[in-house]
């Protein structure tokens, strides 16, 4: 027995087409899917030059499980992210940090390239996988798979207090979870923006402050910023920002840009004050489920654009993300979902 599943893949150049995979029965504690809901990531803008599925902020529902599932069971909603296989057992599985797996992991972009987020099921294993609370929407929790991990991580995982402030650089796809997540953990939120534009908006989504910081030399915040959530495309001027961190500031670049891009920061003002930086991507899964749970309690949600899981649809999702049209994350629905 096999799995014929639809799915959307990039090519060398840069095209979209629709194909088909085709997977067989599922074995030991692997979970075969049907997707409903797919966010769309800068990061599928890097993996559409390559022959390979495409997606990974994807979410379905369980159609038939391997006999090894534990957690699992058919009708369930599920989500996945940018890992969907690690050893499991060298020094970094078994401490929880699976992102880290140095004994063979598969990620997006890297094994298991015949299917992915866009398209109409997949195969992965119990690891991968997040049960989706019942109080969030499929359609929501899409983009919380990449998107809202990424910054979740950064504000859960480093020590960040109530009492602490924390500032966030771009409001965008990153950038509007990370206001919501940090105000609702009870912090003062600080939204940096490179114009006046979003102002509003960045109180709306639970900003106290709002800096506007293109042509501005020196910043001025109420109290100095604690942690600092770099979500823009491209990383700051960072002796802008030095007269606006607290002594031993936490600073965390989360966007997957150039990878030849420097880190160039003013030396001594970091090494005097005692900062920090800190790189942070996806955690591990308790990480996930603590995410989802906390914003399924809290309320938050990103704010998206809907497309049909069609070619079409891809194609046009993934052109207006390119030219930055995108408020602020795209989701994909397949149809009747």
């Amino acid at each position: 027995m096999t799995y014929d599943f639809q799915v959307f893949k990039g090519s060398p150049t840069g095209e979209i087409f629709q194909s088909k995979t085709q997977r067989p029965k599922v074995t030991r504690d692997e979970v075969l899917l049907d997707i409903t809901h797919s966010g769309v990531c800068g990061t599928d803008e890097h993996f559409k030059w390559v022959d390979m599925g495409l997606g990974h902020e994807g979410v379905g529902i369980v159609k038939e499980i391997g006999p090894e599932v534990k957690t699992l069971k058919i009708g369930d909603r599920v989500g996945w992210g940018y890992v969907v296989e690690t050893c499991g057992v060298c020094n970094q599985c078994v401490q929880g940090n699976m992102v880290y797996c140095t004994g063979g992991k598969k990620e997006y972009g890297v094994g298991n390239t015949d299917q992915g987020s866009f398209g109409s099921g997949a195969v992965w294993r119990e690891q991968s996988l997040f049960k989706v609370p019942d109080g969030l929407a499929s359609d929501v929790a899409a983009p919380l798979m990449c998107a809202g991990v990424t910054v979740w991580a950064a504000l859960a995982r480093h020590g960040l207090k109530p009492t602490d402030v924390v500032g966030v650089v771009g409001i965008g796809g990153l950038g509007h979870l990370a206001i919501q997540f940090a105000a609702k953990m009870g912090c003062e939120v600080v939204a940096l923006s490179g114009t006046e534009e979003k102002r509003n908006e960045a109180f709306e989504l639970g900003a106290h402050h709002f800096v506007a910081t293109k042509g501005v030399k020196e910043l001025s915040v109420p109290r100095k910023i604690d942690h600092l959530l770099v979500t823009t495309s491209k990383m700051p001027d960072w002796a802008q920002y030095d007269s606006i961190l607290a002594p031993m500031a936490t600073n965390y670049p989360l966007t997957i840009t150039d990878f030849e891009a420097k880190l160039e920061i003013p030396f001594m003002s970091f090494l005097l004050q005692g900062r920090k930086f800190i790189g942070s991507t996806v955690p591990p899964k308790i990480v996930y489920k603590q995410m989802l749970e906390f914003a399924a309690l809290h309320g938050v949600k990103p704010i998206i654009e809907k497309f049909p899981m069609t070619r079409e649809g891809v194609i046009e999702s993934m052109k207006r993300l390119d030219e930055g049209k995108i408020r602020y994350r795209a989701v994909l629905y397949a149809e009747g979902a």
